[in-house]
């Protein structure tokens, strides 16, 4: 068993105003590293058809798996579902579930199902649903892309709907070594323990508080032994430098050593 790839496209103009603030990137990479499943790209774009097409189109080539966040909603500028089908070459129809799902909502308030919510049920021909138990109107999946709304409570909840639609994964294992030496001191030896395994990675990642400043070295990979004899590199390489350090399972939380 291997890990699937993924990549997730954050949609919205608002996104890259800094009017909003995006939640979802971090959302998605916790949800798929539990599931085995390894996010290797996001990309931020603005509510720009051409540009939707481009990114699905390239990514859902280069990808198991691509994920969606934005522009589903009711207004003028929410195009995701026009670009997603384009890119498809197939229509945006009135799907007759979503529809229906969206007329029993509406029918339990005080606002009206116009053409502006009506869009909503509009869905790429061949598309599935994704179930949105929030607000009702649903995301979709069509080939390997899954459109979800961009608004975080509700990407969450599809988030939950999505997961009997994924394929399975190798969970990679993954330690913290914390140390208060400096990233610059630990670079040199890092890099050689990192040469001699084969798909593993070590990130090193400062950290300062006051009057102190140290780095936390990550090591990930699929196969557990060797996640444990490079932490224990690590460990070793820090003694040699005159430091102390501390290993922290970062899959458990539980402290191993």
């Amino acid at each position: 068993m291997t890990q699937p790839s993924a990549a997730l496209i954050i949609i919205g103009d608002e996104i890259l105003s800094g009017r909003t603030q995006d939640k979802n990137i971090n959302s998605l990479a916790r949800f798929l590293h539990d599931r085995g499943i390894n996010l290797r790209e996001v990309r931020v774009i603005g509510d720009q058809h051409d540009r939707i097409v481009a990114a699905v189109q390239a990514l859902s080539g280069e990808y198991d798996l691509v994920f969606t966040s934005g522009g589903i909603g009711p207004t003028h500028d929410d195009i995701t579902t026009v670009a997603v089908a384009a890119a498809f070459g197939v229509a945006a129809i009135r799907h007759p579930e979503a529809d229906a799902l969206l007329i029993n909502h509406y029918a339990d308030t005080d606002l009206d199902y116009n053409s502006a919510r009506q869009k909503m049920a509009d869905i790429p021909e061949g598309a599935d649903l994704i179930y949105n138990p929030v607000s009702a109107a649903p995301g979709y999946r069509i080939g390997n892309v899954h459109v979800m709304a961009g608004v975080p409570k509700i990407f969450d909840a599809m988030l939950m709907q999505v997961e009997a639609m994924l394929p399975d994964g190798m969970q990679q294992h993954r330690v913290s070594v914390q140390t208060a030496l400096g990233e610059g001191t630990l670079a040199e030896g890092l890099a050689i323990i990192e040469a001699r395994y084969n798909g593993l990675s070590i990130g090193s990642y400062p950290w300062f508080k006051p009057g102190q400043y140290g780095t936390a070295v990550v090591v990930s990979a699929l196969d557990r032994d060797d996640v444990d004899k490079a932490a224990a590199d690590i460990l070793q390489l820090i003694e040699q430098l005159g430091g102390s350090g501390t290993m922290e399972d970062t899959v458990t939380g539980g402290n191993t050593i």
